[in-house]
């Protein structure tokens, strides 16, 4: 039987993203995060209803700064008291999930899709989807990119303006583009 392209891309296979429906998906993640940008912060709260409604997880005490984008939104799983400041995005194609405490500084981007090698097979919308992880009380740095596949372990840092391209041990500090490792100086 044939499968849709929303369950070839929830399954981790290639995918065609030009889809209707994962069009029709986006389109009301748009809608979700644009309530959530113009409503007047005393009546959107910490989270706009329709993007409070659209996320799949969302623990206690999250606060999501506006402007705030995501690609679905039903992939993203939030544990308590998650700080998302200004100009974030999320491009949830597979499933991210951000740990409870975590900090996210402004205009942090993740990313989920994978764009086809192939140029003719990247025209015609071919892409996977790899989940990303970030674990409980993770701090990144504002203007930090974590790509597709990367896990960010329990308690790491991550660098502001860091490209995060592999995944990062728990209690780490990385920064830089690729990130690496730096020492953990005392104090």
């Amino acid at each position: 039987m044939p499968r849709t392209e929303l369950e070839k891309m929830q399954a981790g296979e290639w995918y065609c993203c030009l889809d209707d429906e994962l069009e029709a998906r986006r389109m009301a993640a748009r809608r979700a995060v644009h309530e959530h940008r113009v409503l007047d912060p005393d009546d959107r709260g910490s989270i706009g209803p329709l993007l409070a409604a659209l996320i799949g997880e969302v623990g206690a005490q999250v606060y999501i700064e506006a402007p705030f984008h995501c690609a679905y939104g039903f992939n993203i799983t939030m544990g308590d008291d998650v700080y998302i400041n200004s100009g974030c995005t999320i491009l949830d194609s597979g499933h991210v999930t951000i740990g409870a405490r975590s900090l996210l500084g402004p205009a942090v981007h993740i990313y989920c899709a994978e764009h086809h090698k192939d140029s003719v097979l990247r025209a015609r919308g071919q892409e996977i989807a790899r989940p990303v992880e970030i674990g409980c009380d993770v701090w990144i740095g504002g203007a930090a990119i974590i790509l597709p596949g990367v896990t960010i372990g329990d308690g790491a840092i991550i660098g502001a303006g860091s490209v995060v391209t592999r995944s990062v041990p728990s209690g780490s500090i990385v920064a830089g583009n690729p990130a690496k490792a730096i020492p953990v100086l005392p104090g």
